[in-house]
């Protein structure tokens, strides 16, 4: 066996080899999805710059000129001594550019723009992209190094283009953003780590930063106190304990029937946890329409944002706020229970970090030692100690 085969190379970009898994795969492909516009370009141009690596890097493109390139790459302050620039979407120059090279680490922006005379015609076809996706893939295979390959997304957020392409590849990547600078890299596939990991970071005029501190990016400090219906919940994702704003909103609904209105969390979920409410704390929601957003534009899926959710509905219906400095963790059963949630005692740790001195949650042995926690066993307990 090879014995530089699983060997990983760090992209010298924190937040990527977080999603990656712990850094570059060699003999991996790796294909990053986003809009246009949104930094997929940038987030490989400063990778090239920072891989910690002595070998040369291939940066392909199909879409701008090597004066476009550079262009960007001096706003960013990138000086790519090892970086190679090649700007063609043919298959055949670039193989031969690759065996004069012989690049570690090879970049193509982006998938739509390869092809070649063998796959037909006209470029930008399915067999196109299939056909030289899996000549480059097997090439970076074959010669122990990486593949980068970005594609566009279509108006439904999905990766455009043959659905094998995501099957040909190794790690999957969607860069997302919210509706400021806030950009997140989550991985949708990935051989080699957890897809479970999410990257943060803000662009500016230097390109893009890794956010050291995510939760300040999701809290919006207040002087005097939460409104009705705002809740702080302390959310896993991946391994990083972040604490973030709920906010709810119900109103009696305009029509006969009720509609739930959240783009951040499953809406699903949220008719879940508010027909648990209305069965066990006989709070009628049921006529209202209920608005679910999260302060940053964070999208969440992690289950131990319900007792969160739970309680921004509750204060919501009610007008009732949340006590200030309080922070709230849990899943919530249909019996009404709250249950144990992954890694409590470090998100009461996060909280506790960022000056929140009480901590609701549920009882787990392995954090009711936490100062600041106060477990509750149900979501009747939970109403009960914060709002009487």
């Amino acid at each position: 066996m090879d014995p530089q085969e699983g060997k990983r190379i760090g992209s010298g970009i924190g937040e990527l080899d977080r999603v990656l898994g712990g850094g570059i795969m060699k003999r991996a492909a790796i294909l990053v999805g986003g809009e246009p516009g949104i930094g997929k370009s940038t987030l490989l141009l400063q990778a090239a710059a920072a891989t910690e690596t002595k070998g040369r890097i291939l940066y392909i493109s199909g879409e701008e000129s090597a004066g476009q390139v550079r262009m960007r790459a001096d706003r960013l302050g990138i000086r790519g001594e090892r970086i190679e620039i090649c700007c063609t979407g043919r298959l055949p120059e670039i193989e031969t550019i690759l065996e004069a090279v012989k690049p570690v680490i090879v970049m193509v922006d982006s998938a739509q723009t390869l092809h070649t005379d063998e796959a037909g015609l006209v470029p930008g076809t399915v067999n196109q992209m299939k056909y030289c996706s899996w000549e480059l893939i097997s090439w970076v295979k074959e010669h122990d190094a990486a593949l980068f390959l970005t594609a566009h997304v279509t108006k439904e957020g999905i990766i455009s283009g043959p659905k094998t392409l995501e099957h040909m590849v190794d790690t999957v990547l969607y860069f997302e953003q919210n509706e400021g600078d806030s950009r997140f890299l989550r991985a949708a596939k990935n051989r080699f780590g957890s897809v479970d990991e999410i990257g943060i970071f803000t662009m500016g005029e230097k390109g893009l930063q890794a956010v050291t501190d995510p939760s300040l990016l999701f809290l919006v400090h207040r002087e005097g106190g939460l409104p009705p219906g705002t809740v702080i919940a302390a959310v896993l994702e991946g391994s990083r304990p972040l604490l973030v704003e709920i906010q709810a909103l119900a109103v009696p609904a305009k029509g006969s029937m009720s509609r739930v209105f959240s783009d951040r969390i499953d809406s699903a979920r949220v008719s879940r946890v508010a027909a648990t409410l209305e069965k066990h704390l006989s709070l009628r929601l049921s006529d209202h329409d209920l608005y679910i957003n999260v302060a940053g534009g964070i999208r969440i899926a992690e289950v131990g944002v319900e007792l969160a959710l739970a309680l921004a509905l509750y204060s919501a219906r009610t007008g009732i706020p949340l006590p200030s400095g309080t922070a709230v963790a849990g899943e919530v059963s249909l019996a009404g229970e709250l249950r144990p949630i992954r890694r409590l005692a470090g998100r009461v740790k996060a909280a506790r970090s960022l000056g929140f001195a009480d901590f609701l949650g549920p009882v787990d042995s392995g954090a009711d030692a936490e100062a600041g926690l106060r477990a509750v066993g149900d979501l009747k307990s939970a109403i009960k100690t914060l709002f009487s």
